[in-house]
């Protein structure tokens, strides 16, 4: 299992001899509803696509992981597999081949399993997708959820090798928490009891500006974790990979 680090939510996963590309945002600029005065991220330059992509996986239908300018440049051979949200996103770019998964549903693709589980609110009674991927060939395992909202359900598949989860909390005034870390991470591995955990959501040469930046609060740190984790459970390792590096896991 090998996992590289895109920034952002982005992934490049390589496990069951697939080259999966999970929640790409590679060029352009991230939007949310056509309001740049609202939220806006940047790179420095955009990233360059990686190759012999087998398929593209998308946890959720919001532009920070169903990137519009990004899936408008990928193949549209490549077959996505996808929230219900998601898949609707990617058939405006007239992909030829949607999966789209609901919760508890699994695809296999040759030596690799993928199966959706209930990940965070997007609604009053909408939830998107985190997934379970297993190796069917060594039966490794790995479970990514972008936002930290992790369903008890996950307990009846422990343990799993690798969490990709937030490990630091982003808050908004009145609303909360918009992105879970620290406690539910710990939690999650309270569950899984994964050999690495690794760090998503928060990372990379991103510039990030408009109206909502005022108010977006981080709370903790990637070491504050490690450190509650390793008086938990110091059996698991903290990685944090810096983008564009290639990190090969239990091999």
């Amino acid at each position: 299992m090998e996992l590289t680090y895109l920034d952002s939510n982005s992934w490049l996963i390589e496990m069951g001899n697939k080259r999966i590309l999970l929640d790409p945002w590679l060029v352009g600029s991230l939007v949310f509803g056509n309001a740049p005065w609202l939220f806006k991220g940047d790179r420095p330059q955009d990233r360059q696509i990686p190759d012999n992509i087998d398929f593209i996986l998308l946890s959720q239908g919001l532009e920070d992981h169903a990137h519009s300018e990004t899936l408008a440049v990928l193949d549209k051979q490549l077959p996505i597999v996808g929230s219900p949200n998601a898949a609707q996103v990617a058939q405006k770019f007239n992909y030829q081949t949607i999966h789209a998964l609901d919760h508890g549903e699994t695809l296999t693709l040759d030596n690799l399993e993928i199966r959706a589980v209930k990940g965070s609110p997007v609604g009053p009674s909408t939830f998107e997708n985190g997934y379970l991927l297993k190796d069917l060939s060594t039966n490794k395992t790995l479970y990514y959820e972008p936002h930290g909202y992790h369903s008890p359900e996950l307990k009846q598949y422990a343990p799993v090798d690798v969490v990709v989860t937030p490990l630091i909390n982003l808050t908004l005034p009145l609303l909360g928490a918009v992105i879970k870390g620290q406690k539910t991470a710990l939690e999650v591995c309270d569950w899984l009891k994964p050999q690495v955990i690794l760090p998503t959501a928060a990372g990379g040469d991103i510039h990030f500006e408009g109206f909502l930046m005022k108010f977006l609060k981080p709370q903790g740190t990637v070491a504050d974790f490690a450190a509650m984790l390793h008086v938990n459970h110091p059996d698991t390792q903290v990685l944090e990979p810096q983008p564009g590096e290639a990190v090969a896991l239990l091999n």
